[in-house]
């Protein structure tokens, strides 16, 4: 598997996630944080630093825009 194949492989498993719970994965549940939050915050600097592939830019900026519909929300006011 390469490096492309392995980073897509990744994105579909944090799409599924999203759709499948209704929510991003918690970086309080270690589980979620190993496979999923530190993915995404790796990919977070990527992209701010301006070092992202460009054929993933697109890509990941769709993943963070589905991930802000699916954001929590706190119940308590």
């Amino acid at each position: 598997m390469t490096q492309g194949e392995a980073w897509q492989t990744k994105y579909e498993e944090i799409v599924e996630f999203i759709k499948k719970n209704g929510r991003n994965p918690s970086r309080y549940d270690a589980k979620e944080r190993g496979k999923y939050v530190n993915w995404l915050h790796h990919n977070k600097k990527l992209l701010n630093a301006g070092k992202m592939k460009p054929e993933r830019v697109e890509l990941f900026n769709r993943l963070l825009a589905f991930a802000n519909e699916n954001k929590h929300v706190n119940q308590y006011k």
